[in-house]
């Protein structure tokens, strides 16, 4: 007996070595060992796809921060060194340099060697000579020439390019926009020993010194209207007395203002069209004095190196000069002279020790500084795009540098702080970084994007964040399990509904309906929680037996035309409430009364859009990490005499706290890097204004609204993807940020 057991016992058993077996045992470890290799192949193919995405960010982001290079270019002789040297300029294609003389002579040179490539002589009249000179601007390239007899030609060096056999050929000349005839300046009798000039679409104004008195003449542009000729209609202005020796003058751009420096320490500021006339005491001596790009701005140069910007600002409903910065450098330079950027508010200077210097004015910054040539700097000047530099020293030697300075406007002061920008009354935080003016200057103030995207952000989550939250907690720990299968797909469905179309109504349709019913949007949010809490208090008062007809989890149900009926309600009195507390225009009394400027598209719009946008990803998250939380728990505090509340709180959201708070970090995310819905719904206004009903620029936004016309390279371009780069940091912050607390909070209730 006990034999044939053993048998049948060994009949019974599995051999477990069996070939079939073996193969099954083969062919799951070749399946745990590629899913193993996979999943560990895939997350560090997506680490590698950020860091790739990271390092193409600085690759493109890094060039913004390099400083200026100067090359020493080529070394020879001024062309003409017997005579006074009065101007040296360039043309933009660096191949030509002009010498302009005393003698009246234009002559133009190679830049690679100095060889002589043509020589122009200015029409002067017989027994007249140059006294002075002076130019409208670099760019302009307009020169004046004040003569021995009180009179004034104006000349304008141009180049013609051609291609011969391909190959390009520049051939400079001289041209003359108002006649070779010299101009009369009304009342100058003698040599004009000084002289300034602006050249603008309507008139032409003209100062002059002579025999130490000021005089000024605007010649108004007409076209004749027989021959469509140019005619110059003089009309002197009354200038005051000097009480020194004129060292430099300057006009604005508006032709409003005359700078006259007098004695090298007092700036004298004449208004051309009233007279009035502010002298400032200056603390130094300045050695030159030039209108930045643009006509806006002063530059002085000082004989000690420093370097000050000026321009007009109102303080107090008047307006005057006003220093705006210094810049200084750690040399002892005892003269400096300037050269201006002829496209950028950049300029250069050059000192008698033979240091170079370069700056940028909206940056504040010194881009570049270094000693580079022999002798006393007597002449500078900066070719039209800025790459080139020409020095002349006191051994009438010309020293020619190659620059590459790409990107000088942009500064950490530039892109961060608050920027005192030409015309405006104080330092702002400002974006707009382009103009139909060639004398823009760029304002790339990364702060108030940065701020609109925070402000998007937590207005959106605001809204958002509380309904799902308490959405997904009723969800999963009230509502029946029938309700729930309902209604949780239902809003997980809205996830899939694309922002453009979020944004689209909410651009178009909510946003005209929010001002117009701007009172009723108000009335809801008083009279919904009131209204359901007052509901709450009627259906527990209610005879136990009308409670128990309502099974448990159907309560959200029943909830539904009471929210319809509160909201109809609320629609259907706020007008009284607006005729009666607003003067039946709430928008207009925020405005006019409490002093609150209304943006149709504005936060409160996006709020409620791209809450709409959050609240399925943060409730399905949510949800989720609070239907996972072990029954056991639960059913153990309920049996302990705690209420399904206290339960709630005291178990169910500590032990999904680390999910809820993964669910409220990635609607942030959602919600910073959200560019369709804040595109449409707001005014795209690059403002700093904390103001609900004021609107916004996000980087996500603005990066979709000027990236596919930002020309490639560009200080612009570049700066667009340093913002891609502060969302692409920000969020990397916020993410790691996040797991570090929910790390700890899992850490903290993972015992439960």
């Amino acid at each position: 007996m006990s034999t044939q057991a053993s048998d049948s016992v060994d009949a019974t058993k599995i051999d477990f070595d069996s070939p079939q077996i073996k193969r099954y045992n083969q062919r799951r470890k070749f399946k745990d060992q590629f899913a193993s290799i996979s999943i560990a192949w895939g997350g560090m193919g997506v680490i590698a796809a950020i860091l790739l995405i990271f390092a193409y960010l600085l690759y493109e982001v890094i060039p913004l921060f390099e400083t200026a290079d100067v090359e020493p270019l080529a070394a020879f002789d001024l062309p003409n060194s017997q005579h006074q040297t009065l101007y040296i300029a360039t043309e933009e294609q660096n191949e030509i340099a002009l010498q302009v003389t005393d003698q009246g002579e234009f002559i133009f040179f190679n830049l690679d060697d100095g060889s002589e490539n043509s020589r122009f002589l200015l029409p002067l009249p017989a027994g007249v000579s140059v006294s002075s000179f002076a130019l409208d601007s670099d760019a302009s390239r307009l020169m004046a020439f004040g003569l021995s007899n009180g009179q004034v030609i104006l000349a304008k060096h141009q180049y013609r390019v051609t291609y011969p056999n391909d190959q390009r050929l520049i051939s400079p000349l001289i041209e003359y926009p108002f006649g070779q005839q010299p101009l009369d300046v009304e009342g100058v009798i003698g040599p004009i020993d000084l002289l300034a000039i602006r050249n603008e679409e309507e008139a032409l104004v003209i100062s002059a010194v002579s025999e130490q008195s000021l005089f000024s003449t605007v010649f108004v542009k007409e076209e004749d209207m027989f021959s469509d000729e140019l005619v110059l209609e003089p009309e002197s202005l009354d200038m005051p007395e000097l009480n020194g020796l004129v060292s430099a003058m300057q006009i604005d751009i508006a032709q409003r203002w005359l700078y006259v420096l007098i004695d090298q320490q007092q700036l004298l500021q004449i208004n051309l069209q009233s007279g009035e006339t502010v002298n400032t005491a200056l603390a130094k001596p300045v050695a030159d004095m030039r209108m930045l790009l643009g006509g806006i701005s002063l530059l002085l140069a000082y004989d000690d190196g420093s370097i000050e910007q000026w321009f007009q600002v109102v303080e107090n409903s008047q307006r005057r000069l006003k220093k705006i910065r210094d810049f200084t450098t750690d040399i002892n330079a005892k003269h400096n002279l300037l050269a201006l950027e002829q496209r950028r508010k950049g300029f250069a200077t050059a000192d008698e020790q033979g240091f170079i210097t370069l700056y940028h004015s909206t940056a504040h910054q010194t881009v570049f500084q270094q000693q580079l040539f022999d002798g006393s700097a007597q002449f500078v000047a900066l070719s039209p795009r800025a790459n080139r530099l020409v020095v002349v020293n006191d051994a009438a030697k010309v020293y020619v540098f190659t620059i590459s300075n790409n990107h000088p406007e942009t500064s950490a002061y530039s892109l961060w702080e608050a920027v005192w920008y030409e015309s405006y009354d104080q330092p702002e935080y400002t974006w707009q970084s382009s103009s139909s003016s060639n004398d823009f200057e760029p304002k790339l103030s990364l702060t108030p994007l940065s701020f609109g995207t925070l402000k998007a952000a937590f207005y959106a989550m605001l809204l958002g964040a509380p309904l799902a939250i308490c959405g997904a907690i009723y969800t999963a720990y009230f509502m029946t399990p029938v309700m729930r299968r309902k209604i949780k797909p239902l809003i997980e469905l809205m996830e899939a509904l694309p922002t453009v179309i979020l944004g689209f109504l909410a651009g178009l349709w909510l946003a005209p309906f929010m001002e117009k019913h701007l009172a009723g949007i108000f009335t809801i949010l008083i009279f919904m929680p009131i209204g359901i809490l007052l509901f709450a208090f009627v259906m527990s008062r209610l005879p136990v037996a009308i409670q128990n007809v309502i099974d448990d989890g159907w309560h959200g149900f029943i909830l539904i035309p009471v929210v319809i009926a509160i909201g109809l309600l609320s629609f259907a009195v706020s007008g009284n409430i607006e005729q009666g507390l607003f003067g039946g225009d709430m928008r207009s009394w925020l405005t006019n009364e409490a002093g609150i400027p209304f943006d149709q598209r504005n936060a409160l719009v996006v709020g409620i859009a791209m809450g709409f946008a959050v609240i399925p990803t943060i409730f399905s998250i949510a949800e989720d990490a609070i239907f996972s939380v072990p029954k056991h728990l639960s059913y153990g505090s309920l049996a302990l005499g705690a209420t399904p509340w206290q339960t709630l709180v005291g178990v169910v959201l500590p032990t999904a706290s680390p999910g809820i708070f993964s669910a409220m970090m990635i609607g942030l995310g959602r919600a910073v890097g959200e560019t369709m819905i804040v595109l449409m719904a707001t005014g795209n206004t690059p403002i700093m204004d904390a103001n609900i009903f004021e609107g916004m620029r996000t980087l996500s936004a603005n990066l979709a609204v000027e990236i596919p016309e930002a020309e490639v390279d560009s200080t612009h371009y570049r700066v667009l993807f340093l913002a891609a780069f502060v969302l692409f940091l920000f969020t990397f912050m916020v993410n790691t940020a996040a797991e570090v607390v929910r790390q700890s909070l899992r850490k903290k209730y993972g015992s439960l």
